[in-house]
């Protein structure tokens, strides 16, 4: 066999990585020239320019018949588009959506696909034409407005550009992958863009500010609402930004029950698929309250209907709702097109110059088409009219020649006339020798040298260009007059409900399995010393109340878990009940993890540096840190405090900072290690807050707060109280002002007194303390304290879910180391937890009322 590799053989040496090099580059250009990325002139894609010129070739306008599809696609992919049938077919479908298109340049027939992901027919069984917009893309473009290239036989030519009456890239927009790059670019209102190049044409240096005084930002054809300029503002400077789009909605009510309404959804976003994606959400209990999804949409639009549960507050589901679907979307803008065969992203005014230099191109390559068509008639009609002024010689001599070219050579030489001129004289009929004819010759001869005279004027005035240029923009928005679709608040982050919640005070509760509720504190009636209280809540067979404090509908709570672990919630973002209402899961409210338990509550109405956060565990340990440091919460929440095994959170107190406390009164303690043993008593002349905390054995301790510094976020804290017995433990901690406040003390069994502070002798932090309350079998042990205020009710809860109101000064003021008197009457029942409530505004409420109201 003959060796093929000889030294005869025309054979190259080609270096591989250069080869694959030249190679990619070949291929990565043809992408993103020929196929993936638009024109910024006309704003189309190869792809969509052909179909409309194939259209256009065909006759396909949007006053004739429709026209198979099938029909179309073959002349596209056998003229112009060497590729398959199924790009070209989608291509057009797409731009015969009207939830995809802002102005739809295709008018379909027949199933075209829709919004919930529904796919178009085959294209045998659809039918398409022109709309009136592609018309005007299209307009004058056999008057020589644009240029020409081969197609990709050499067969035909196509045109590299459309004219483009419409400023279609930021009209319809565009979106594709190319090779290493990627074109985002949304669209917009009709209106609003010629707004602003006619505003742009007049103010050659207008700023981004002035033109979106036009150009408010992006209209989708789906509506919506876009929530914040920042990004629109980003985008239209830069080429590139976010714009954040939600769904629009609105609340019916009925009966009971709200009933959340979807009108409008993002760009792009499937119907279908968002509804699978709720009821998944509602099955596997991410979003509570929701008892029925279901679509009511039809020609008229959309209308999908979330029915809520009752007595869920439907902003909190709304809320959910956009954070965890496709309802609230981010519109990444990457404004990337061709210009002179090369990909750029743009601004927004560089975008709105580009078409209004493309505009004056077209206009002046259409006036230089339509003088020259000018200039051609009236030479020929110069001609007529010399030879009708010389009827009878021009008669004559045509008669007395032998044939055409002699007569035509004849009459250049007599009159002077051109080759045309002679040829159309010799083409004239009779008939145009009547004075009829001769009068409109005239007169068209006159017209003509008018046009000629006005086109060369708008050839030699920047000024005519462009007020030719304005009138078509006039022209425009008068025929296509859509108003603006998509709405648009000015700012995303003070978009809140918080200013239009009422500012109320609240009882909020929690139970023991995580249910919270609040309830406007006005239901529960005060009620004597002793009374027996009211239902505060029904709770489950296997549940009970927990705890439960008052706060504003506008505080924020803090909620410290079992983990250390800190959340926020707004008090009106939390369910509205009855006093009988189970509530709503806390676990739906903020993004608690699994087996997580909230051990303190702390409500606030800011987060001041002048303000500390003190916190006290079961075992009697002490942490103070800055309240600033948890002002900045993410949703997962922030490490609060570091617990010791078997320790838990007793109660965090929000305490200001002394005005006399400043860094070296605080003590330089050693965190790590206490050996030594603290000093049992203190001066009682010091001044300035101090802590108090309370024991379930009776106990109780007093000490400054400054010798309690502030440390850092995760730190472990020190020890407040030693105790004498080993089943004690912290159930409470209050923070005094001064020794002229009152304390006020309850055991389980409803036992309490109020007792001045300055009868608690002042001791150093970690001391064993002294008797709080004497203790007995009627007593029971110490469930809480809290400083008394005249101005404010007690509040008593019972583990049988009662709550009791009673006036503070009813209650009588006893020793030291003294029981105390009934404050409420909980026979077989025992207190659980107390706390300070604001006083009722009617003082003449039944004392003795109970009531049982069960809405469950």
């Amino acid at each position: 066999m003959e060796n093929i590799f000889t030294k005869d053989s025309d054979i190259e040496n080609i270096d591989i990585e250069s080869s694959i090099k030249s190679s990619y580059l070949d291929y990565s250009m043809s992408v993103i020239i020929g196929r993936a990325l638009p024109d910024a002139r006309d704003g189309l894609k190869p792809v969509h320019r052909r179909i409309l010129y194939a259209m256009n070739d065909l006759g396909v306008g949007s006053r004739s018949a429709y026209k198979k599809s099938a029909r179309i696609v073959g002349d596209v992919i056998g003229k112009y588009h060497p590729h398959g049938d199924t790009a070209v077919y989608d291509a057009l479908v797409r731009m015969a959506q009207d939830f995809s298109m802002r102005y739809p340049s295709v008018d379909g027939q027949g199933n075209f696909g829709s919004i919930d992901g529904d796919g178009a027919a085959a294209m045998r069984y659809t039918e398409a034409r022109m709309t009136i917009l592609a018309e005007e893309l299209l307009r004058d473009i056999e008057k020589d407005t644009v240029d020409f290239i081969p197609n990709y036989d050499d067969s035909m030519s196509e045109p590299d550009v459309l004219p483009a009456r419409v400023p279609n890239l930021l009209l319809n927009g565009s979106s594709g992958i190319a090779v290493g790059m990627a074109t985002n670019i949304p669209p917009h209102s009709l209106n609003e863009l010629i707004d602003g190049l006619l505003y742009l044409i007049d103010n050659k240096n207008a700023s981004l500010e002035e033109i979106m005084q036009f150009i408010k930002g992006p209209d989708f054809p789906t509506g919506g609402i876009i929530f914040g300029k920042k990004g629109i503002i980003e985008a239209y400077r830069t080429g590139r930004g976010r714009v954040k789009v939600r769904a629009k909605t609105h609340i019916e009510k009925r009966a009971n029950k709200d009933i959340i309404v979807i009108d409008e959804l993002p760009y792009q976003t499937n119907k279908a698929r968002l509804i699978e994606q709720i009821a998944e959400l509602v099955k596997e209990k991410q979003i509570e309250g929701i008892a029925e999804v279901r679509d009511e949409s039809d020609r008229e639009g959309i209308r999908v209907v979330i029915e809520l549960k009752r007595d869920v507050m439907s902003e909190i589901v709304l809320n959910n709702l956009f954070k965890s679907t496709t309802m609230e979307s981010t519109f990444g803008v990457i404004m990337l097109a061709i210009h002179n065969k090369e990909p750029k992203v743009f601004s927004l005014i560089e975008l709105l110059n580009l078409f209004l230099n493309h505009r004056k191109t077209v206009i002046i390559r259409r006036t230089i088409y339509e003088l020259q068509k000018a200039r051609a008639r009236a030479h020929i009609l110069e001609g007529l009219k010399i030879a009708l002024d010389n009827i009878d010689e021009v008669i004559a001599l045509i008669k007395n020649s032998p044939d055409n070219p002699t007569a035509k050579n004849l009459l250049m030489q007599k009159f002077g006339l051109s080759e045309l001129q002679s040829n159309a004289i010799l083409d004239m009929k009779l008939g145009r020798l009547t004075g009829l004819e001769r009068e409109k010759i005239d007169n068209e001869l006159r017209e003509l040298l008018a046009e000629i005279e006005r086109l060369d004027q708008i050839l030699k005035s920047e000024t005519l260009l462009e007020n030719l240029i304005k009138d078509e923009l006039k022209e425009i928005r008068t025929k296509f007059d859509v108003p603006r679709i998509t709405q648009i608040e000015d700012d995303y982050d003070d978009i809140d409900i918080e200013d239009l919640i009422p500012n109320e005070n609240m009882v909020v509760t929690i139970t023991h399995r995580g249910y919270i509720k609040r309830v406007p504190s006005k239901q529960y009636e005060k009620q004597k010393r002793g009374g027996k209280g009211k239902v505060a809540v029904t709770t489950y067979d296997d549940d009970f109340i927990e705890s439960f404090f008052t706060a504003n509908t506008h505080d924020t709570l803090m909620f410290v878990t079992d983990r250390g672990q800190l959340y926020w919630l707004k008090v009106y973002k939390i369910p509205e009940g009855s006093r009988t209402a189970k509530g709503k899961a806390v676990v739906n409210l903020i993004n608690l993890q699994a087996d997580e338990k909230i051990m303190a509550i702390i409500p606030t109405t800011d987060f001041d540096e002048s303000k500390s956060l003190c916190f006290f565990t079961k075992n009697g340990i002490v942490k103070r840190t800055n309240l600033s440091e948890y002002q900045n919460i993410r949703s997962v929440g922030v490490k609060a405090i570091n617990l010791d095994e078997n320790d838990e959170l007793v109660t965090a107190i929000i305490v200001a900072r002394d005005e006399n406390e400043t860094q070296e009164q605080n003590y330089e303690e050693n965190l790590e290690n206490e050996m030594l043993e603290p000093n049992e008593e203190l001066d009682n002349t010091i001044v300035g807050k101090m802590l108090f905390a309370v024991t379930k054995k009776g106990m109780c301790i007093k000490f400054p707060l400054a010798k309690v510094r502030e440390i850092g976020r995760v730190s472990r804290g020190v020890t407040a109280i030693k105790f004498k017995e080993k089943d004690d433990e912290v159930v409470g901690a209050v923070v005094i002002e001064n020794d002229a406040q009152e304390i006020l003390s309850v055991s389980a069994k409803g036992i309490g007194k109020r007792t001045d502070a300055g009868e608690y002798r002042l001791q150093s932090r970690g001391g064993k303390g002294v008797i709080c309350m004497k203790l007995t079998a009627k007593t029971k042990d110490l469930i809480g304290i809290v400083i008394v205020d005249e101005s404010m009710d007690l509040m008593a809860l019972t583990s049988s879910g009662k709550m009791i109101r009673v006036d503070m000064q009813s209650i009588r003021k006893a020793g030291r180391n003294t029981s105390g008197v009934i404050v409420v009457n909980v026979e077989n029942d025992e207190v659980v937890s107390i706390a300070k409530c604001p006083k009722e505004e009617d003082e003449e409420l039944d004392a003795e009322t109970n009531m049982d109201l069960n809405l469950e």
